[in-house]
């Protein structure tokens, strides 16, 4: 009799759980499907009109679908510079989450004084610039630099992404320290998402150690577990296996840059990148 009740309380738990998991699924699905269409929204505001043509080199849609970036988020952004990325996060982040430029720490890296100002004015300029560039309320930026985080802010990012960067930090041997601070920045489930240009698997160091713009995937998440992350994912969303990653002048050969007159390199399409998503380690 006991033996009956077990099995008849087992099939009611196991008929409980199904419909469970059922609905987990389906909930995930409808946060999935409404992610895609806010960042096609996103992507498809007027205020994109002229870098809309990098799309499908740089595959915004699909990258920070990858990284798991949602508009209720709080992201930061690792070096703004002109604004590609900005326009795209700026469109899709939502009252609810906020968009920060993170800015390099002026006291490090090869920056004169006026280089280090104008580092600080990038940050502080940050969301009225976004906010220029996007229509969006100011509110919903923030900027700072690395060299001094208020403790408000540790822990509190849920994504920061780094995108084509790695190559100057390992150059400038500012790596550790900016993973590090970035590292204090995230939450005890936050990630770093990365793009970067990619050498090949057997480059030589002298090619492959930032100069040209190329780093090598494996030294990438090499250094990032030392640094305390862990690898989730790993992507082929901006592979372009068209790029042979062995250019004199390095990455600017190829396009939008096509430095030294490389009309030749112009129909390859843009790098050949690695796409990898870190999450912050124990």
């Amino acid at each position: 009799m006991r033996t009956l009740l077990a099995l008849s309380a087992a099939a009611a738990s196991l008929a409980m759980a199904v419909p469970a998991a059922a609905q987990d699924a389906q909930s995930a699905e409808a946060e999935h499907h409404a992610m895609h269409m806010a960042l096609k929204e996103a992507l498809a505001k007027e205020n994109r009109a002229e870098d809309r043509a990098r799309d499908v080199y740089r595959n915004p849609e699909r990258t920070l679908a990858f990284f798991g970036v949602q508009p209720d988020m709080k992201i930061g952004e690792y070096a703004p510079g002109g604004g590609w990325y900005t326009r795209v996060l700026g469109n899709y982040v939502n009252d609810q989450g906020r968009l920060v430029g993170l800015y390099f720490n002026p006291t490090t890296g090869p920056f004169n004084e006026q280089a280090q100002q104008g580092i600080r004015d990038g940050a502080a300029g940050f969301p009225a610039q976004a906010a220029e560039w996007t229509g969006a309320p100011e509110s919903r930026f923030a900027g700072m630099t690395l060299d001094t985080i208020p403790d408000a802010e540790k822990g509190t990012f849920d994504r920061i992404l780094v995108i084509r960067m790695m190559h100057n930090l390992m150059r400038w041997n500012t790596a550790d320290s900016e993973i590090a601070a970035m590292r204090e920045l995230l939450s005890d489930d936050g990630m770093i998402g990365i793009v970067q240009h990619r050498a090949k698997a057997d480059a030589d160091w002298s090619y492959a150690n930032g100069s040209k713009g190329y780093v090598r995937q494996q030294d990438v998440i090499d250094f990032m577990r030392v640094q305390g992350f862990e690898l989730v994912g790993m992507s082929d969303v901006n592979a372009n296996p068209r790029d042979t990653a062995d250019h004199p002048q390095g990455v600017w050969e190829m396009p939008p840059v096509l430095r030294g007159d490389r009309a030749d390199l112009a129909d390859l399409g843009e790098s050949d990148r690695m796409t990898l998503l870190f999450r912050k380690a124990d």
